[in-house]
């Protein structure tokens, strides 16, 4: 995440002192004598006609630091500390006043002129106070002072979606209050401990805590100048326009600082909890000078109006810490468990000493509790066009699907009606309140009888118990990677108008990721779940638990799978118990959608806590769609163009498809869509450079797909024109990728013993179905015609080999068991099958063809390879009608219950010597 370039603004440039460097947000004192770049600055001031830009009543000017021959211009990079010595007495000889226009760092901060200052025996000095960053663009001006054209850099604003900044800005305020603590302590064992008051650590400690994640930025550059650190990482934090970097480097500044103290200041009379028993005090071995210089350091970097001396009258007007902890939990609706926690920990703060570690464990707990939202709930405001508009959002952010859109509709009619029927209720429920007021009191004219209060309090208690309560599903979307599991759940929080939050589980290993730390732990906080609730700031959202199959196993860190099983049942997360919060949190109201790749690594008992709902890959059919609906505008959008600058007909995009892209999603389809658009985008850009934006042509042709894509990586399997005995057509549902296909089964003999040989990388099931297939053969060869004997074997003087073209890919499964016995018959008959039907389906021992899986796939792909008819289970009747219409209307489909029955189909004019046992089993069937 980095800063948004602002506009571009003439700025006087000022550099700054060797080893200074002024933040936004800073104070600095800038020497006036011996620069006459300053002066004339400062004379400038004061002529109407100058061009020193002024904000307000202030003047802005542009400081900027010296660089360093140990850090890159950019300030990203630390150089070789083995520098020259010549560049480094070059580099301690700078003079600021006579700095060249190389000697600037790249970037500088606009400060605001606050006024000259000048005390009794000591030089001027300008007090400036820093104001945003910016980087130089072009020096327009060198004398008398630096002018130049400076880019203002926009201060950057943390994302929701980004997880890690919230984390880095709680790490940074702890950092910072264990800084200050040290500080404080330190400064009460100093023997010049006078020059610190109570009212200026307390300011400093508001104002940390009074920054908000919005305002992270500010703290972590306003803490990268309170601590002791060297010019080059001062460069670099002034350089991180990235806002994660920048917190991640004043961290570590801080982290080493506090760590330096902890090490050089060792304490036990103060408290025995601060630190532990081995760092024991000796007064003997303290430094003031370095406290007094640490001091300073802090107290110079505080901003105007924060630094203040005892006895100032403000203390009695500044707000107190905990009474604004107090207003806080009051607003937070705290459930009756969560206040008579808070109420006390409240008390324990207020007797206890700011500077005991325990202090800010427990003021840290109490701000925790007030972030959580524990009664406040996005209002679903349901309408009569509730559910239309609902499934229109999910019709336009996805193609088909949609088992998953009716599920979510039908959770949504239930809600609706849910709170339907409570509205009624509470409307009776204060209606009969209303009546049961009216009658306590004894002198009303229209009071009730015993009789009918108790008859209105039976009816009340009824009404209430009538209340329906809330417990939305766990819903497992589980389907191949780039289906839309993660994408579909965002759709769901925008149609439902909720708050969505996603929390990545692949590869948490440790369960207190889930339940959060025991607050008895240093640095202990809550888990995952918790700091989502924190950050939606509602008790309702949709949480997306992504890849909960990744989820790590037992170790010794704990089960983390087994900490999601009381988050994840319906009859158990109303009451949640996160190990740091300790109170019961109610997760019932929190929409959970969980996404899988497999259901092979979830265990059986989180499992069965969830709804699972398969997502198979998409098929050619809904790929075209996806890309013409979603992705195609998406590319051109993202690739500079507009619409109508790339055209692209249905046959290019089923030639990307089928020819460069084997996949279940539609992932790797978006990118070579992409690089179409990206082909075209230079072809565009040429022409319009050149003026001739005529010439320019928006088709995208199949011949062209070559050129931008490169050879084709994937071919496609086409029916065969003309076939021979021994060769059948059968249906695959997932090739390469998820997709459906054809697969070849060929069948020869020679003379041998009866040995069958299988190749083409075949799997123990798809072996069995070619036993199973031979077997029935053998046993009812004479009612073939395929012997003159009903006790010969046909395999006695006879070996087989059975293949499977594309002997690299494995191929498994029980649905080729029907195309075997085909095939058999069809060698040993010498009959040819006709190559334009294609068949699936298992067989048994007793002939009948039972149902097999994947048909949608099994005869998209056989439509787009030519079939004309497919042969199909009988129980697989159900499952054709998911198939899209344009297929069903391509191809003739023939259920078959039997063998027989596809040998009927298969040669209708062929006379086998079992004609009249297969006329009697039909006849039976």
């Amino acid at each position: 995440m980095g800063s948004n370039n602002g506009k571009t603004t003439k700025l006087p440039l000022i550099p700054l002192p060797k080893d200074s460097v002024l933040l936004p947000g800073v104070t600095l004192r800038i020497p006036v004598s011996n620069r006459p770049d300053v002066a004339n600055l400062l004379s400038s001031f004061l002529n109407r006609t100058t061009s020193v830009k002024r904000d307000g009543n202030a003047v802005t000017i542009g400081c900027v630091p010296l660089s360093s021959p140990y850090l890159s211009k950019d300030g990203q990079h630390l150089l070789e500390d083995g520098t020259e010595t010549s560049q480094r007495l070059e580099y301690e000889a700078v003079d600021p006043a006579q700095a060249r226009r190389e000697d600037l760092f790249t970037y500088g901060t606009v400060g605001k002129v606050i006024g000259v200052q000048r005390r009794a025996y000591a030089e001027p000095y300008l007090l400036v106070e820093g104001a945003r960053r910016f980087t130089i663009g072009r020096i327009t001006k060198e004398r008398p002072f630096y002018e130049a054209e400076a880019i203002l850099l926009d201060e950057p604003v943390p994302s929701n979606k980004d997880s890690e900044i919230p984390d880095l800005f709680q790490q940074l305020k702890r950092l910072s209050r264990e800084f200050l603590t040290l500080l404080r302590v330190s400064f009460l064992l100093s023997s010049t401990s006078s020059s610190l008051s109570p009212v200026v650590t307390r300011r400093f400690e508001l104002f940390i805590a009074k920054k908000d994640l919005a305002q992270a930025g500010s703290l972590a550059d306003f803490m990268a100048d309170v601590v002791d650190s060297s010019f080059e990482e001062k460069l670099r934090i002034l350089a991180s326009l990235d806002l994660k970097d920048r917190l991640e480097r004043v961290i570590e500044l801080l982290s080493r600082q506090v760590q330096g103290i902890k090490n050089n200041v060792k304490i036990t009379s103060i408290t025995t909890t601060s630190f532990p028993p081995s760092s024991g005090f000796d007064i003997n071995q303290l430094d003031p000078r370095q406290r007094d210089i640490l001091a300073r350091r802090a107290m110079a970097g505080l901003p105007s109006g924060m630094a203040g001396g005892r006895g100032d009258d403000s203390d009695e007007k500044e707000p107190n810490e905990i009474d604004e902890l107090q207003r806080k939990l009051e607003d937070a609706q705290l459930s009756l468990e969560a206040k008579k926690v808070a109420d006390r920990e409240l008390k324990r703060l207020r007797k206890m000493n700011p500077v005991n570690a325990e202090y800010g464990v427990c003021r840290t707990y109490l701000e925790n509790l007030a972030e959580i939202p524990w009664t406040k709930v996005t209002e679903d405001q349901f309408g009569p066009d509730t559910l239309q508009r609902a499934r229109k959002q999910l019709d336009d952010d996805h193609y088909g699907l949609e088992r998953i859109k009716k599920r979510l509709l039908e959770y949504l009619a239930v809600l609706k009606l849910k709170q339907s029927t409570n509205s009624e209720v509470e409307n009776q429920i204060s209606k009969i309140s209303a009546n049961l007021t009216v009658s306590a009191d004894d002198e009303a004219k229209d009071a009730i009888t015993d009789a009918e209060r108790d008859a209105l309090e039976t009816k009340l208690e009824t009404l209430k118990s009538k209340r329906m309560v809330d417990k939305s599903p766990i819903l497992l979307l589980v389907g191949p990677p780039g289906t839309g599991k993660t994408s579909l759940a965002k759709s769901v929080a925008t149609s439902l108008g909720r708050k969505f939050h996603r929390i990545s589980l692949g590869g948490v290993r440790d369960e207190a990721e889930i339940r959060g730390h025991r607050r008895t732990y240093v640095a202990a906080m809550p888990g995952l779940i918790v700091n989502g609730l924190k950050k939606v700031g509602v008790a309702n959202p949709v949480f997306l638990l992504d890849e909960i199959d990744k989820i790590g196993g037992a170790n010794f860190h704990g089960d983390p799978s087994a900490a999601m099983l009381e988050v994840l049942d319906p009859e158990q997360n109303h009451s949640f118990s996160d190990h740091y919060i300790n109170i019961p949190i109610d997760l019932s109201k929190v929409l959970f959608i969980a996404t899988a790749n497999s259901l092979d690594t979830i265990p059986p008992p989180l499992l069965d806590r969830m709804e699972t709902i398969t997502l198979s890959g998409y098929t050619t059919l809904e790929k075209k769609h996806i890309a013409k609906q979603h992705l195609i505008p998406k590319q051109i959008r993202t690739n500079g163009l507009s619409e109508g600058q790339v055209v692209l007909s249905d046959d290019v995009i089923e030639k990307i498809i089928t020819s460069y892209t084997r996949e279940s999603g539609v992932r790797n389809l978006e990118r070579e869509i992409g690089s179409v658009c990206r082909y075209k985008a230079v072809q565009y850009a040429d022409a319009k450079d050149a003026s001739k934006l005529e010439t320019y042509n928006p088709n995208v042709s199949i011949d062209d797909l070559e050129d931008i894509l490169g050879i084709e990586r994937f071919e496609e399997e086409i029916a065969e024109q003309h076939s021979r005995p021994g060769i059948v057509t059968g249906l695959v549902a997932y090739s390469t990728g998820g997709q459906g296909s054809i697969l070849f089964i060929e069948v020869a003999d020679m003379p041998g013993n009866g040995r069958v040989q299988l190749t083409g990388k075949l799997g123990d099931v798809l072996k069995e179905s070619v036993e199973v297939a031979l077997t029935w053969v053998k046993a009812h060869s004479f009612e073939l015609g395929l012997t003159h004997d009903p006790n010969e074997d046909i395999m006695k003087n006879r070996s087989l080999h059975v293949h499977c073209p594309s002997g690299a890919i494995p191929k498994d499964g029980p649905s080729a068991g029907l195309a075997h016995a085909i095939a058999l018959i069809s060698l040993f008959a010498g009959k040819a099958v006709p190559p334009q039907i294609a068949m699936t389906g298992e067989v048994s021992l007793r002939g009948r063809v039972m149902p097999v899986g994947g048909i949608k796939e099994k005869m998209i792909g056989a439509l787009r390879a030519g079939v004309k008819t497919v042969l199909l289970p009988q129980a697989n009747r159900k499952e054709v009608k998911d198939v899209p219409q344009e297929v069903k209307d391509g191809l003739e489909i023939v259920y078959v219950t039997h063998i027989w029955e596809a040998i009927r189909q298969i040669w209708p004019h062929a006379h086998w010597p079992g004609q009249h046992h297969m006329d009697m089993l039909e006849s039976r069937l």
